[in-house]
């Protein structure tokens, strides 16, 4: 016979099958059933696609061209364009709390690395200009630039924009992936700005098998902004960061290109360039579980102070997910997903695809919905999808 406190415990889990039941078969919200399958970001005289972010409850599809920012709704119907910078404006996420899309800036010959804040509800015509639309705010981050120009062999001289150098500490080229999502370690509370290096590619070095993600809590950032003045590069940004973490994947090209934190999964996706070290199995795309807390520890590779031992520092382990390399024990996908990739909920994701020639670049979307497969851990979205997503 049953006690009170368990029948109590039998009838909650009834209940909460139920529910369960019940969500699963629920319609999808109208916003989820307006989203396009595909989409075409337009053809322009710049670089690739480089990043995208959408703004569900908009409507709204945003494509980072590296020197322009188009706006599409979801009709397909080009709303406006951004331009009027020479740096390198890369990953893209669109933060509802404000309304803003957020993305990253490079300035390499100017040793400076911004993050790019944009009022994107007043893009409403092609061919607006950054500075004098006031849209364009930017906040420098110091602690990339300390990396970025590290002399780490002494010499007193900064060896600049290349890869073959032992200086730029951890191989940082800059950055390139950001997205928002929760503390590591959480998966509720405020929703920080995570930004991640650019690695250069280099095969005698070991202190670059690392990814190096930076997070920071951007409450108070209105007093770092500053409008858009390309010709006076300021120096206004937050001297600490909320976290500086490593995830050792082994080194890859130019590091994190795209970010991404899955609510569905709640779950950070690492969309990167192929690496080309052989001792490591290179996939092109990486996860790791917002669950999971860094831990102090070795950073393979990376020599500590003085050159005596290791450096250590916050780790992420990698989701015990997708194909499993067993020399390394290193897990991933061999997924594209460095141009672009973008979780909307419910499982489904825009994966973003590049093509044309040079000055003539041209970007698509694609929806996707998550299969969990190691071999093909994404399929095309269809209609059915739209009416009916399984949440992982």
């Amino acid at each position: 016979m049953k006690t009170p406190r368990s029948r109590l415990l039998f009838l909650v889990s009834i209940i909460g099958g139920l529910a369960a039941a019940v969500l699963a078969a629920a319609p999808a919200p109208a916003s989820l059933a307006r989203l396009p399958l595909e989409q075409n970001g337009g053809t322009w005289p710049t670089s690739h696609v480089q990043g995208i972010a959408v703004d569900v409850q908009g409507g709204f599809i945003y494509y980072s061209f590296t020197t322009l920012l188009a706006k599409y709704d979801f009709d397909g119907k080009l709303v406006g364009t951004l331009v009027g910078w020479a740096g390198h404006l890369g990953d893209l996420d669109f933060n509802p709390r404000d309304g803003r899309v957020y993305g990253s800036l490079e300035y390499k010959k100017n040793q400076a690395f911004y993050i790019a804040a944009i009022d994107v509800s007043r893009i409403d015509r092609v061919g607006l200009d950054a500075a004098q639309s006031g849209l364009f705010r930017t906040v420098y981050l110091p602690e990339v630039v300390n990396d970025y120009t590290a002399d780490l062999n002494g010499d007193g001289v900064f060896d600049g924009d290349t890869a073959k150098t032992v200086d730029h500490r951890y191989g940082c080229s800059g950055i390139d992936g950001v997205s928002f999502g929760p503390a590591f370690g959480h998966t509720d509370g405020p929703r920080l700005l995570t930004v991640a290096y650019g690695i250069y590619a280099n095969l005698t070095r070991t202190d670059n098998d690392h990814q190096v993600l930076l997070q920071y809590d951007i409450t108070d950032w209105g007093r770092y902004e500053r409008p858009f003045v390309e010709s006076t590069p300021h120096h206004s940004g937050p001297a600490t960061v909320h976290g500086k973490y490593f995830v050792r994947t082994g080194n890859t090209t130019f590091g994190v290109q795209n970010l991404a934190y899955d609510e569905s999964q709640q779950r950070w996706f690492l969309g990167v360039y192929k690496g080309t070290k052989q001792s490591f199995p290179n996939y092109l795309m990486f996860a790791v579980d917002a669950r999971t807390s860094p831990s102090l520890g070795d950073l393979v590779g990376v020599p500590g102070p003085g050159g005596k031992g290791t450096e250590a520092g916050r780790l992420l382990a990698l989701a015990a997910d997708g194909l499993a390399d067993p020399a390394t024990g290193i897990r991933g996908w061999n997924q594209k997903a460095d141009v672009g990739i973008q979780p909307v909920g419910h499982g489904l994701f825009y994966l973003a695809a590049s093509s044309g020639t040079k000055g003539e670049q041209s970007g698509k979307v694609t929806l996707h919905r998550w299969t969990g497969t190691p071999e093909v851990p994404f399929a095309p979205a269809t209609t059915a999808d739209l009416k009916r997503p399984t949440t992982p």
